[in-house]
């Protein structure tokens, strides 16, 4: 499955700091229950990157005609 593969599957995302000073993101659903901790750092880099996905996107959609929902 690639990221533009579509799926019926839902999960539940939880984004939020540890007591041990970690990032953790934490993904659980049908099957599935995986808790992902970062260094702060690392976590900056992820948010800089779903930013710059997320612009990007919006920028695609917008040069679609397509407006926002």
């Amino acid at each position: 499955m690639g990221i533009n593969s579509e799926t019926e599957l839902a999960a539940n995302l939880q984004i939020g700091p540890t007591d041990q000073g970690m990032v953790r993101i934490y993904i659980q659903g049908d099957g599935v229950d995986l808790p992902m901790d970062f260094e702060p750092e690392e976590a900056l880099e992820i948010a800089e990157e779903l930013k710059g996905a997320a612009q990007r996107a919006a920028a695609m959609v917008a040069g679609n005609g397509k407006k926002k929902r």
